[in-house]
């Protein structure tokens, strides 16, 4: 009888003897690029630091490519943009103490989106670990203290023959749902010495799935099958795990209502019958869904922005399958299912019966009219201008990726992602400087697709370093620049709440100039322009800047 411990694959004489004499001029951090070729990564990201040098030094004899931003953050943003794109871990490395500790705002935004990041870190020698006052450079008491209420796991090595296991365990982490950052820390001399270990091949680090209990879904689907009105909300959870198709069958057999969170853009297709798009933020669409018998809600924990500011209260039975267990049940009582969203959606379509239509497309077009006109009234089609002009220069199937700026708040509710995985913003942590470098990660993702970036003159001077790394690559990403002169959000929120405005002007550069200086091609453009700028940058090859001077304003909040 052979038991599944007994399965121990043997080696070949080959390989044996490939073992037993490893190539020489190798170190520690050739354990580090060996293990993560192994596990199936082909680009990194990063930024060099002398206690990392190790790491880097290992680069150049191995196969995988080298984006390297400017600033630490940056490299965390574009690494989160990767992970996004590919579904894969992207590997960040860094060095020790400031290095590490300037990308925890881009490792927030990893965690808060589910992105999966492998920050790989150096350390203190290994003497100096330990929380001792040693005085080394960079030298932190517990430097995975900063990173543990941000990751997921956080793994501290000491020795070589730890490395390889260390960032498997880790890339398991990041991949296993919901995913997200991790955090491993080398000290600089592991990482340094010479190693007579054998070469890193490839190792298994398969993700966990996180199964719904046929139990539960069972429920769920009777729930949702004798539903008089049922709704679905659909996260960001549906589009990481590649879930629309089901969403669309699942929603299509019950003739249920679908809206997407921010997060969730293009997880649904904006101009179906039983599309409510992404207009959260408004009262007619909070109505509707608390209206609703039976709430579905896929992928999102209806934190802030998905619950129209915690105004949300529904009153039916809510189902909420998350496979982020923190989540389940957090902000509403619930049947809490914790499950990867595509498993927990196969499960309803093979259980769920068929729902007769009971005029839900109607009642779904009769919404979106009050949400029109709402936004009609108000006398905002500058704003509603742009965005259609950004939609259509922009290819159905070009990834985006927008800051934290008016524009970008105008097309969480209303702009049509067209197809899962293209629309990303920064709103899960909410940090500036999100667009451009993430744009940059995604450009290396997927060399030769065209790559857009929003944001303000205010988020843009956070990420301007990075024109030098888009020129560097020649990534394909095109800038576009809303000019306002300042914070304009803040400045908005400020003038509403105080009756005027304080730290929100910005002096700022010649943009236009600035980018050129880079060798980066810029245009300054204006609203009538915009369409034909925009369209002409994205499809030139290479890096580009469009300028746009306009200051816009936001619709009025419905949750005040």
């Amino acid at each position: 009888m052979t038991h599944d411990h007994d399965l121990v694959l043997r080696p070949t004489a080959a390989q044996t003897e490939a073992a037993l004499n490893p190539p020489a001029g190798r170190n520690g951090g050739d354990l580090v690029v060996e293990t993560l070729a192994g596990l199936g990564a082909t680009t990194v990201f990063g930024l060099p630091g002398q206690h990392a040098l190790g790491m880097f030094d290992a680069l150049r004899r191995s196969d995988l490519r080298y984006v390297g931003l400017r600033v630490e953050n940056n490299a965390g943003f574009a690494a989160d943009a990767y992970g996004r794109i590919t579904g894969e871990a992207a590997p960040l490395l860094l060095s020790t103490g400031p290095g590490a500790l300037m990308s925890l705002a881009a490792l927030q935004e990893a965690a808060a989106a589910s992105a999966p990041v492998l920050a790989v870190g150096s350390q203190v020698p290994a003497a100096g670990l330990g929380g001792g006052r040693h005085g080394y450079l960079h030298e932190l008491r517990d430097q995975q203290a900063s990173f543990r209420d941000i990751v997921k796991s956080v793994y501290t090595v000491r020795t070589q023959s730890q490395i390889p296991s260390a960032i498997a365990a880790a890339w398991q982490s990041a991949l296993t749902a919901p995913h997200g950052p991790v955090w491993v820390e080398i000290p600089q001399d592991v990482l340094l010495a010479e190693t007579t270990l054998p070469v890193v091949t490839a190792l298994d680090a398969t993700p966990d799935e996180v199964v719904p209990r046929p139990e539960l879904t069972a429920v769920a689907a009777r729930l949702l099958a004798n539903a008089e009105r049922p709704a679905i909300i659909a996260g960001g959870g549906v589009v990481r795990a590649d879930a629309s198709g089901k969403l669309l069958a699942l929603a299509e057999r019950l003739n249920a209502p679908v809206v997407t969170t921010f997060g969730g853009k293009g997880a649904f297709p904006w101009e179906h019958p039983l599309s409510l798009q992404s207009w959260l933020e408004d009262r007619h669409t909070t109505d509707f869904l608390e209206d609703a018998d039976v709430l579905l809600v896929v992928g999102s924990g209806l934190g802030e922005l998905s619950s129209n500011y915690h105004t949300f209260a529904p009153r039916g039975r809510v189902i909420q399958i998350e496979a982020d267990a923190g989540k389940l049940e957090s902000n509403h009582p619930a049947l809490g299912i914790h499950a990867d969203a595509r498993l927990a959606l196969t499960a309803l379509l093979e259980t769920a019966e068929p729902r007769p239509a009971r005029g839900d497309a109607e009642r779904v077009r009769t919404v979106l009219d009050q949400v029109r006109d709402r936004i009609a009234a108000q006398e905002l089609t500058l704003e509603q201008r742009l965005l259609a002009d950004v939609r259509a220069a922009l290819p159905d199937d070009a990834p985006s990726f927008w800051d934290m700026t008016i524009l970008a708040y105008w097309a969480w509710s209303a702009f049509d992602a067209r197809r899962p995985n293209t629309m990303h913003t920064a709103q899960g942590a909410g940090g500036l400087g999100y667009g451009f470098p993430a744009a940059l990660g995604a450009a290396a993702a997927e060399p030769g697709r065209p790559v857009l970036a929003v944001s303000g003159d205010g988020g843009a001077m956070y990420s301007i370093a990075e024109l030098a790394t888009a020129r560097q690559y020649g990534l394909d990403v095109t800038w576009l620049i809303v000019d306002d002169g300042g914070y304009g959000i803040l400045r908005e929120y400020m003038t509403d709440a105080f009756g005027e405005a304080t730290g929100t002007e910005l002096a700022r550069p010649d943009f236009t100039a600035l980018a050129e200086s880079f060798g980066v091609p810029a245009v300054r453009t204006s609203p009538d322009a915009l369409r034909e700028d925009l369209a002409e940058a994205l499809s030139t090859p290479g890096p580009s800047v469009v300028v746009l001077p306009a200051v816009l304003r936001m619709f009025a909040p419905t949750h005040l």
